[in-house]
């Protein structure tokens, strides 16, 4: 079971994670590489002191992505994740979902329910306190949006076009979306904190449950959007290898 004691340790096992996954040409490989990026842009702005309390920072850091960790160790040792990580996992080696699909279900289960459960475990008697250095973060991802819009549209040539058409516009709602999943992840961290040990045990349960949903959806979404995936997939690069490449800023 992967477990980092510091963010040089996430970074770490998150490189050992991308080497397996494109050993084993899977696409599982696509979500650690956007993570390793975030967990590097903290660990630089806890370096320059941007935080409230950078000590702290690195604490939830560690705990929140020890819960990707842990996920992704079950998965590949056969027990059970999860339902919103098995969501993400199964579809490894699917043909349809683009890289985008595999990216948001990630997210998806990384932001919306484990991001919350980190918060309340590490906040102390007060969660409040944490809320300014948790908005940070927020405000962090979506200043990574633009970076990772170019890379998927060097990947998904067609996202590229309707990047171009539609300017800054995908770009504030992705930003919308983060910041729609990051105050679901506040309340649900404050609702967590505060319950009792037998209480928390219902409150992982239902959210989970909730999150696969959403999660199925990404996935498999209504037929229009389908379609549209569809469309793109075609124009899309296929090899796992050179996503990853181009996904990480560099030439496939």
């Amino acid at each position: 079971m992967m477990h980092a004691q510091n963010i040089d340790e996430v970074i770490e096992h998150l490189d050992g994670i991308i080497a397996e996954c494109l050993s084993e040409n899977s696409k599982l490989a696509f979500f650690p590489i956007l993570y390793r990026k975030v967990t590097i842009a903290v660990k630089s702005g806890i370096e320059q002191k941007e935080f409230e309390d950078n000590a702290r920072m690195e604490h939830l850091d560690v705990v929140f992505a020890n819960r990707y960790l842990e996920a992704y160790s079950q998965f590949k040792s056969g027990t059970k994740p999860t339902d919103s990580w098995i969501k993400a996992f199964d579809e490894a080696y699917a043909f349809w979902p683009i890289v985008l699909q595999h990216l948001l279900c990630g997210i998806n289960a990384h932001i919306n329910l484990d991001l919350g459960i980190a918060a309340a475990e590490i906040a102390g008697p007060e969660i409040e306190t944490l809320k300014n250095d948790f908005n940070q973060i927020n405000a962090l991802l979506s200043s990574m949006v633009e970076d990772v819009q170019q890379e998927i549209g060097r990947i998904s040539p067609i996202v590229g076009v309707l990047d171009t058409l539609a300017g800054k516009l995908d770009e504030r709602l992705v930003d919308f979306s983060i910041q729609i999943a990051r105050d679901g992840a506040w309340e649900f961290a404050k609702a967590y904190h505060q319950a009792s040990t037998s209480e928390r045990v219902k409150l992982i349960a239902d959210r989970d449950h909730s999150i696969a949903w959403l999660g199925k959806d990404i996935m498999k979404p209504g037929w229009l959007l389908r379609v549209i995936a569809g469309f793109i997939k075609i124009f899309e690069r296929k090899s796992v290898r050179k996503i990853a490449l181009a996904l990480e800023g560099k030439s496939p």
